[in-house]
């Protein structure tokens, strides 16, 4: 039997969708255009929600009070305790479309999602409850079936965001543990660690976004603000001047990873892949020189491949690879003029700030760039030495993403490492 190639499967896959209908991507934050270990068919770094053939979504129909929890056709199984459940049933849907992310590797989850390995997990990973006791995963905080995104038929631009994913059995079970309430009729619950969502205000494909207020969805779609803490049992404020339809731009939490919505529209209409190869091209052009070897510094070229990208990089590392002072910016290659054996410290030989260096590496996830100026500065991001365009790079640098039980900090979107220093980036200059 022969094995078909990751490439076969990608020109297939493109294929395949050719004249489909895009309503949006999910990209994780944290790889910079593809996972550690390569992207392999639910999993991988980024997933596109293209309109189904056929119908999947369902809608809320009836619910009733049981003696005790069962399983039907699609339901939500709210468990007030041991002896009584509320059971919601939900029917099929033919005008829209549903998707669902989580860890689990069963067939329900579309797009397969696990721990970014980051400080910002660690730190979660030690004051978060577990939530699933399976040992290929024990430390993880990602629910096994995390959230479901419903997006419209008809209006493709509309796709909502519900916190719980339905599993093998169509259900979802919400235990005693679980925040829930009722209003009235309507009963509304939280999952253990929350799902969090956050969307920017303005355009974030035209570069004039700025960060949103996190908030916390529910299994129906409501937003609340955030708890106490991550798994804290009381829940927060109703908000109603903000909803559960995704806008581009608009972030999601699932503590242990947070995933980035791009509109189908947003993408158009933002850089892509080929417009960062020609800034690559641009900066390589104007032959920047090290100050200390005099030699011509070059941004090594990422293909599609990342085996070849990484070649690429390794090759240029032997003398030609570019880094920078984050102190001041100044672009040089390597060397060990002004090293301090003691710190790690370097000198810059063109300003004499001291402080620490990068190795700069072109950020290579379209996605995660906003709308710049035609001819833009390159700027790095402190201290992972990512590099992107001016507009990027301060978008990104006053986002605070969910970090530990209740906390808030910026990192690089290429690696998820925790920006240091104020603002957290520095501009490039090139010799």
């Amino acid at each position: 039997m022969v094995k078909r190639s990751d490439a076969t499967e990608k020109k297939n896959s493109s294929s395949k969708h050719e004249n489909a209908i895009k309503y949006g991507e999910l990209i994780i934050l944290g790889y910079n255009g593809q996972l550690t270990a390569g992207d392999k068919r639910r999993r991988r770094s980024k997933f596109v929600l293209w309109k189904r053939d056929v119908a999947n979504g369902i809608r809320r129909s009836n619910h009733y009070v049981v003696p005790s929890p069962q399983n039907s056709h699609h339901s939500i199984s709210y468990t007030l305790s041991r002896t009584e459940a509320v059971i919601v049933e939900y029917v099929n849907d033919e005008t829209t479309d549903m998707f669902q992310v989580g860890r689990s590797s069963d067939s329900p989850i579309d797009f397969v999602v696990m721990d970014t390995n980051t400080e910002k997990n660690a730190a979660a990973i030690n004051n978060l409850p577990i939530v699933d006791s399976k040992k290929t995963a024990a430390a993880s905080t990602i629910s096994r079936f995390a959230c479901r995104i419903i997006c419209d038929r008809e209006n493709t631009n509309i796709a909502r965001l519900y916190a719980a994913g339905f599993d093998s059995s169509r259900n979802i079970f919400l235990g005693e543990k679980a925040t829930k309430w009722k209003d009235g009729e309507e009963i509304d619950a939280l999952t253990t660690n929350g799902v969090l969502v956050m969307h920017p205000s303005g355009k974030f494909y035209k570069g004039n976004t700025e960060p949103g207020i996190w908030l916390e969805v529910s299994v129906c779609g409501k937003l609340f603000s955030l708890r106490g803490s991550r798994s804290a049992q009381l829940k927060g404020d109703m908000v109603d001047d903000s909803d559960n339809i995704l806008t581009d731009g608009t972030l999601i939490d699932l503590c242990g990873a947070t995933l980035l919505w791009r509109s189908a529209e947003g993408l158009s209409l933002s850089p892509s892949r080929e417009y960062l190869k020609k800034l690559i091209e641009r900066t390589n052009r104007e032959r920047p020189t090290c100050p200390v070897g005099l030699y011509t510094l070059v941004f090594p070229h990422h293909s599609e491949d990342h085996s070849t990208a990484v070649a690429s990089s390794e090759l240029a590392d032997i003398k030609q690879q570019p880094y920078a002072y984050l102190q001041c910016g100044h672009v040089q290659g390597r060397h060990a003029w002004g090293l301090n054996k003691d710190s790690n410290n370097r000198t810059c030989p063109m300003c004499l700030k001291v402080g620490g260096v990068a190795k700069l590496s072109m950020g290579i996830e379209a996605s995660f760039y906003v709308q710049d100026k035609e001819k833009p500065d390159l700027y790095a991001f402190n201290p992972c030495g990512h590099v992107a365009t001016e507009k990027t790079v301060k978008f990104w640098s006053n986002v605070g993403i969910p970090y530990g039980t209740n906390g808030f900090e910026a990192f690089c979107p290429f690696c998820a490492k925790l920006l240091e220093g104020y603002p957290g980036y520095v501009k490039l200059i090139f010799n």
